[in-house]
């Protein structure tokens, strides 16, 4: 041991009277260098502290012994010595004091810079916490009776039905789509003025009416050229053919109160057919009546015929026997 510590030392220029602990070792391979503490703890990421601490050989001032022979390891690779040989030194050297005879760790960290900061353990620390804590509070919350009022609501939300005082659901809004059956000059505004369209519609073309424009009316001078929907409801015409319509309101509600009020008109023509059949009726009762009496007269003529006399010998009787008829 002492004669590999001698010629590690003559490597790096070390006079042979330095003393040969691991520690001494690292020390003068760093001055040798021309590294101060400082610039080891760079190069291994280990506290200043703890490589002081290593160079007094004073492993109890370490974490632990793996931390011990791991911080050597990372020391004497940052200064070019061989980390195995100053790791065996180092774990001789903590076996044979106090420590060693105290202490016993199974683990040994092959470098003790790569291990994890004290801040990043912390940081995991907290997140394991407040995974604990929600799934502390959901079970809580899953293992609690449900209240009258949640039993409630859940029953009124199968239903379907709104609760009392709730607001009401917003309304659906339906598109307004005017379609050109032919060319047609249209301008379409909104209550405040602006011009929502203004121009001709080609023969086929559509124009959609924005959802949020409020108040629209339109200006046409043919309206019966413009098909109308609501949601996809077909809606009246709108004006007479080739009559010039003006500040006709076109928004959904009002389009759609149109077409429930178009229809209401016609309903009433069908009722006033019936109540004409039953006067027209009793009217033809004495009218076939007349050839039945005739065909009584006619029933002693020659031949037994039952067809109706001609309208001329009718109102013979009326002339007073004037006209020959021979009995």
């Amino acid at each position: 041991m002492a004669d590999e510590a001698e010629t590690e030392a003559g490597a790096i220029g070390v006079p042979e009277a330095q003393p040969s602990t691991p520690g001494a070792k690292l020390r003068a391979a760093r001055e040798a260098q021309g590294l101060s503490i400082q610039d080891v703890a760079t190069r291994t990421r280990i506290a200043q502290r703890q490589l002081e601490a290593v160079e007094r050989d004073d492993y109890a001032a370490l974490p632990g012994i793996p931390y011990a022979v791991g911080f050597a390891r990372a020391y004497a690779r940052a200064v070019d010595l061989d980390e195995v040989a100053i790791a065996a030194e180092v774990r001789h050297g903590v076996h044979n004091s106090d420590i060693g005879a105290n202490r016993y760790e199974a683990f040994e960290p092959v470098d003790p810079a790569r291990v994890p900061p004290r801040r990043l353990a912390w940081v995991v620390l907290a997140i394991v916490v407040v995974l604990i804590a929600g799934y502390t509070v959901w079970r809580t919350q899953l293992m609690t009776p449900p209240t009258t009022e949640e039993i409630a609501q859940d029953k009124q939300e199968a239903t379907g039905a709104r609760p009392a005082g709730a607001a009401p659901a917003a309304p659906v809004v339906q598109t307004v789509v005017f379609t050109a059956v032919d060319d047609v000059w249209l301008r379409i505004v909104d209550e405040a003025g602006e011009r929502l369209k203004d121009g001709t519609l080609k023969k086929g073309e559509s124009f959609t009416l924005p959802a949020d424009a409020k108040g629209p009316t339109i200006l046409t001078g043919r309206p019966q050229a413009l098909n109308v929907t609501v949601g996809g409801k077909p809606i009246p015409p709108l004006g007479a053919p080739d009559r010039t319509i003006s500040d006709v309101p076109v928004s959904a509600a009002a389009l759609l109160a149109r077409a429930a009020e178009t229809p209401a008109a016609p309903a009433a023509a069908p009722a006033t057919i019936p109540a004409r059949a039953p006067a027209a009726r009793p009217a033809q009762r004495p009218t076939t009546a007349a050839p039945s009496a005739t065909n009584g007269q006619m029933a002693g003529q020659p031949g037994g015929l039952s067809v109706p006399l001609p309208a001329s010998p009718a109102p013979a009787p009326a002339t007073g026997g004037a006209t020959g008829i021979q009995p």
